[in-house]
């Protein structure tokens, strides 16, 4: 494994072209038809209402959802109240490479940017299991991905992430603040249409 060589944050791990071309096809392929049986949705922020500016869906037995009630994972998708679809064989094998020691992730998170889009510093905490890292995926166009420490205010760092990298939050960085600043617009060919899918695998719940 190779770490960030743009971060000295422990536990982050950067895997540039870890997906080649052929394999990003097919794993988009794979999660068309994951949005086929579980299509985006929009969210919006707790309390407020505030749509969100990605699109979101999921598969696996948990998906991560956010409406006017808060942040949660719960089975079924929120509009068709239908379980989520299996979880692709190529994500599980990746979790599987960079996670060996980690329990069978039990969500992935669907996010679709179109340009524009973005997502602000947060972290990854409504999970009920810190130990298992949380393993990302880039599909489409670049994206400028931010990352900081444990406290919001922490100083950040900010490096490109393209079509088939992927990114490994563990350790000390499992709860490391992170986002996305922004979409490059133009920079792949993957998606028709242009913008950026990242999957986004986790584990929930202690065994």
């Amino acid at each position: 494994m190779q770490t960030n060589p743009k971060d000295d944050i422990q536990g982050l791990i950067y895997r540039p072209e870890y997906f080649q071309r052929d394999a990003q096809k097919s794993l988009l392929e794979q999660i068309r038809a994951v949005v086929e049986q579980a299509p985006l949705f929009q969210p919006v922020m707790p309390k407020t209402g505030k749509p969100f500016s990605v699109k979101m869906s999921n598969c696996g037995p948990l998906g991560w959802v956010s409406d006017i009630d808060g942040y949660r994972y719960q089975p079924t998708h929120p509009v068709t109240r239908l379980p989520w679809p299996d979880m692709p064989d190529m994500l599980l094998d990746l979790w599987q490479e960079l996670a060996p020691a980690a329990p069978a992730p039990e969500a992935c998170l669907i996010n679709f940017y179109e340009p524009g889009a973005r997502m602000g510093l947060h972290q990854d905490r409504d999970e009920r299991n810190f130990d298992a890292p949380v393993v990302s995926v880039s599909l489409g166009d670049t994206a400028t991905f931010r990352v900081g420490g444990l406290k919001r205010k922490d100083p950040t760092k900010s490096f490109r992430l393209q079509s088939g990298d992927v990114v490994v939050l563990g350790g000390e960085a499992r709860l490391a603040f992170h986002g996305i600043d922004r979409i490059l617009k133009d920079t792949s060919t993957l998606l028709k249409n242009g913008g950026r899918i990242n999957l986004t695998l986790r584990r929930v719940n202690p065994v």
